[in-house]
């Protein structure tokens, strides 16, 4: 995939080593050349200084084509702003971070369904763990071999069963979440549009997974 990252931040320097760890192609852009240079022998991937509200820098790193644009500076409305502008220019997918609640629903309404809120899921997570008696032990968390991936169920699998799914070899569905209810992701559960599906798939097969899910399965 070719994914460009706005925001030469800790979340975002983090971001940009595991996705060319994955060896995906990135270009990270930030509009502090010292920042850049900083951090230019710890990072292979390609680096763009300038402002990433402007169409003219996000139009440079979409070069012939980008996956995703995923914007992780340190400010929301900088965020927001490239996303809107970034989806305009033809970036599949837009992913801005947003970390005030307030602006949410901003994001709803400039329709930004992907949207990082770091602060929530790590709020949720210590929640699940403290109520679950369960210990954040980090050791055990998958981002060596394994992946931890969530699909939405498109139209052209409505009504299959999990079972009847012709998932890539190592991808391993283990919840389903429905509008009603979550249950095991057992192979008679039968899935509908819209639905999630949360999979351990093997870290080679992560991408296969996601184009499934993508593609056309007529």
């Amino acid at each position: 995939m070719h994914i460009t990252v706005l925001g030469a931040s800790r979340f975002g320097v983090a971001l940009v080593r595991q996705l060319v760890d994955a060896d995906h192609e990135v270009i990270l852009i930030d509009i502090d050349r010292a920042r850049l240079d900083d951090i230019a022998d710890g990072l292979d991937c390609a680096m763009v200084c300038g402002d990433g509200t402007l169409p003219s820098t996000l139009r440079d790193a979409y070069g012939d084509g980008s996956d995703a644009l995923v914007a992780l500076t340190n400010q929301d409305d900088v965020n927001i702003l490239s996303a809107v502008v970034g989806r305009s220019i033809g970036y599949d997918r837009v992913i801005p971070q947003i970390v005030r609640p307030e602006l949410l629903s901003v994001a709803e309404e400039l329709t930004l369904d992907d949207v990082v809120t770091p602060h929530e899921s790590l709020a949720t997570s210590i929640m699940s763990n403290l109520t679950d008696h369960s210990e954040m032990d980090t050791d055990m968390a998958l981002h060596r071999d394994l992946r931890i991936a969530n699909h939405t169920v498109p139209a052209a699998l409505d009504g299959c069963t999990v079972g009847e799914l012709d998932l890539p070899d190592n991808a391993r569905p283990v919840a389903h979440a429905g509008p009603d209810k979550e249950t095991f992701a057992d192979p008679d559960v039968t899935l509908s549009e819209g639905d999630h599906i949360l999979f351990i798939v093997a870290r080679e097969n992560a991408e296969a997974l996601t184009d499934y899910f993508a593609g056309d399965q007529a």
